[in-house]
């Protein structure tokens, strides 16, 4: 008999003193050696023990792209799917600091007003002062960063509810972008710099149908050789690891996917830049988050604050942190937006940018209540609602009916959430 094969039933007793000679096994080891048939069970077992993953989200793009396609056959056409890719990247960034904070159990109600506080302060910068774009930039984040920061002291060393103070500043910081702007209310910016590149409709900047291959391809590449160099880490260490033909079929889904796509927006006006740009934040705070000591430290922290206190983490030091990462993402995300139009005005941290930057995180399946949750969520929440958004324009809807829908979309997902949750506590996987 292997190793794999053995079970709790054929383990010795605990007073055995070769016990502690028989190997730790991964039970999903043992599923996975059934093959098809193994993975269908798993996948069942995960199911009715509330671990649902992204499978809500990604059922409901589908009938919502049914959906609409069968009411407008231009709804999937390449033009259609571009302008998709290309609106919900600015609200994307700013979803993905918030996914964030909502890990650990709180909220950021500013982030809306900090990303245009911080358009303002990038136009201000670079087009009054005449200074270099790319400086503006950098300042025009770090002004971001330093205000959640700052918001995140109050929180985590002084005590104020996060839902106060981000309250408080969602007032201030839009009071403030108020002052800056002047009586005018706008500023328009230069086509030049960091602007000019996030404006750009297509990657490369001149319609370059190679560089959406490019990108489909290195993706591709970079999952392979991550997968595999972590196959062989975990498999020198003794522990449990992907198997070869796992990682070639999940490498040969995202090879489709990601040329499927390039193919698709390359009939249209190639990849736009601030998709690119999104994209790889995505890779990087997922990296940040499943691959570092401070991604688990944060999910310490949104899964129990005192377990995390009694195994030595700084909880302060990481919700300040957080917060801040937060700003950084809204100050950013700002400036995507101030691509989009090239000027900063009064209404751009306005509207329903902030209740749709959080919808996002959450209908993409990160969880209000903390400890679950990770980047990804930002892209399939903005693929919903950009979706959701951009159907009904072509529908000539009514823009009341977008925010009805988008209402009932984010309760369900708060309610699988919620449902999920409940259903793993009692099957003792919470």
């Amino acid at each position: 008999m292997s190793d794999l094969s053995k079970t709790k039933d054929d383990a010795p007793p605990a007073d055995d003193p070769t016990a502690a000679a028989l190997p730790v096994v991964d039970p999903r080891l043992l599923v996975r050696e059934e093959g098809l048939k193994g993975y269908l069970t798993e996948f069942k077992r995960k199911v009715r023990g509330g671990e649902l993953g992204s499978l809500p989200v990604v059922v409901g793009l589908i009938i919502i792209w049914s959906v609409f396609q069968s009411q407008d056959s231009l709804f999937l056409s390449a033009g259609n799917m571009a302008n998709i890719s290309y609106f919900m990247s600015a609200t994307g960034m700013i979803a993905i600091g918030l996914v964030f904070v909502l890990l650990l159990g709180e909220i950021d109600l500013s982030v809306a007003s900090v990303s245009g506080l911080s358009a303002a302060v990038f136009a201000i910068l670079a087009t009054t002062h005449g200074l270099n774009p790319w400086l503006a930039m950098f300042l025009a984040i770090l002004t971001g960063i330093a205000i959640g920061a700052l918001q995140g002291y109050f929180f985590a060393k002084i005590g104020v509810p996060a839902f106060v103070v981000t309250l408080a500043g969602n007032l201030g910081w839009n009071g403030l972008m108020l002052w800056l702007l002047g009586d005018t209310g706008s500023l328009s910016i230069s086509d030049v710099g960091p602007l000019h590149l996030l404006g750009q409709r297509s990657f490369f900047m001149n319609q370059d149908v190679a560089g959406a291959y490019v990108l489909a391809a290195v993706g591709t590449l970079a999952l392979l050789a991550g997968s595999l160099v972590e196959q062989r880490r975990r498999r020198q260490a003794g522990v449990p690891f992907r198997p070869t033909g796992e990682i070639a079929v999940r490498v040969g889904a995202l090879a489709v996917a990601s040329f499927v796509s390039a193919y698709v927006l390359n009939q249209a006006s190639g990849v736009p830049n601030a998709l690119v740009f999104f994209l790889v934040a995505l890779v990087i705070t997922d990296f940040v988050l499943r691959r570092t000591s401070y991604g688990r430290k944060i999910f310490a922290v949104g899964g129990s604050i005192e377990a995390a206190r009694r195994a030595g983490i700084n909880v302060a030091l990481i919700r300040i942190s957080v917060f801040a990462i937060a700003g950084g993402f809204a100050a950013a995300g700002g400036l995507f937006l101030a691509a989009q139009t090239y000027t900063a005005t009064l209404a751009a941290g306005g509207g329903n940018l902030l209740m749709l930057a959080i919808a996002a995180a959450v209908i993409g399946g990160t969880s209000l209540f903390g400890g679950r949750g990770n980047t990804w969520s930002a892209l399939l929440g903005m693929l919903v609602i950009q979706s959701i958004q951009t159907g009904l324009d072509l529908l000539n809807m009514n823009t009341s009916l977008q925010y009805m829908i988008t209402g009932s979309v984010l309760l369900a997902a708060v309610v699988i959430d919620s449902l999920s949750r409940k259903t793993q506590k009692a099957s003792g996987r919470a």
